[in-house]
């Protein structure tokens, strides 16, 4: 629309003044709910205030983090994951892998990404609050999902995949999987995800994966698809309850992980503006 003359065209900004902002990350706190694949979370207090005094009684505290790329709420790079050998576009692990981290592919070429996502519940599909633990998502399931939410994953964009699996996190014998399994996409849904060449992909889930009862994470053909045959990243342990209790199907995803240069992921705070309500 043309404002009229003399009048200023209201700035872009302007636009996202009354969105609703939810928090998709899961809180990092010491015990939290982990793959035992990788480091633990930890922060310790390294200064307290009082341990410094200025002469003017001003005092400052601050911390040591300790954490797995992997831990919390993450995006895997594409140099998480190899297949005999070979990165995303064929190229040997061991050419830009080193103590150091690697020389490609790393979290620092990750793009930041502002942009559409598209929320696929499968739970809500289902008619449950959560998923049975190792119910492995199919294709059918996603395009149903598709047709039930009357939005389509697009080229280029993002796609979440509810399971619920986030009420779970306060009990990590259950959350991580090991011994129950864990809801997500198979093998085929996998490859339709690939086949619709989104930006990433991401679901609620320590691995993004169907993981069977009693397996771990004995085998993961996902991230084999995603990351080194597609080059699509992935993004874990999202909390996406309230996105999914909010109804909305499609909304503008911000996600920017921290760039660790060298590193195979890195946590991130991914937010999910939808155009009306108070800020969550």
């Amino acid at each position: 629309m043309t404002p009229a003359p003399g009048v200023l065209p209201a700035p872009p900004w302007q636009a996202l003044a009354g969105a609703r902002v939810v928090d998709l990350a899961q809180p990092m706190r010491r015990g939290m709910p982990q793959s035992p694949n990788h480091p633990p979370y930890r922060m310790l207090l390294e200064r307290r205030h009082g341990d410094l005094v200025r002469e003017d009684g001003g005092s400052a505290a601050n911390e040591i983090v300790i954490t797995g790329g992997h831990v919390g709420t993450h995006v895997d790079a594409l140099a998480h994951v190899s297949h005999d050998g070979l990165l995303h576009g064929g190229r040997p692990a061991h050419e830009v892998q080193s103590h150091e981290g690697f020389a490609r592919l790393g979290i620092d070429e990750f793009t930041p990404y502002v942009g559409r996502g598209v929320l696929l519940d499968i739970a809500r599909l289902h008619d449950v609050p959560v998923l049975p633990a190792g119910y492995e998502i199919t294709p059918e399931d996603l395009e149903a999902a598709e047709r039930a939410a009357g939005v389509t994953v697009a080229p280029g964009e993002a796609v979440l995949i509810g399971t619920g699996w986030t009420r779970h996190w306060a009990d990590p014998a259950v959350f991580t999987g090991q011994t129950g399994g864990a809801p997500g996409p198979g093998a085929a849904a996998g490859q339709w995800l690939a086949d619709r060449t989104p930006a990433l992909a991401g679901g609620e889930t320590i691995a993004f994966e169907h993981i069977a009862p009693g397996r771990g994470h004995a085998t993961l053909p996902v991230h084999r698809t995603l990351l080194v045959e597609a080059g699509i990243n992935i993004v874990e342990t999202m909390r996406l309850d309230a996105l999914a209790a909010s109804g909305a199907a499609e909304f503008l995803l911000v996600l920017a992980p921290l760039p660790f240069v060298g590193a195979t992921g890195a946590p991130v705070r991914p937010l999910a503006l939808l155009p009306e309500g108070p800020t969550a």
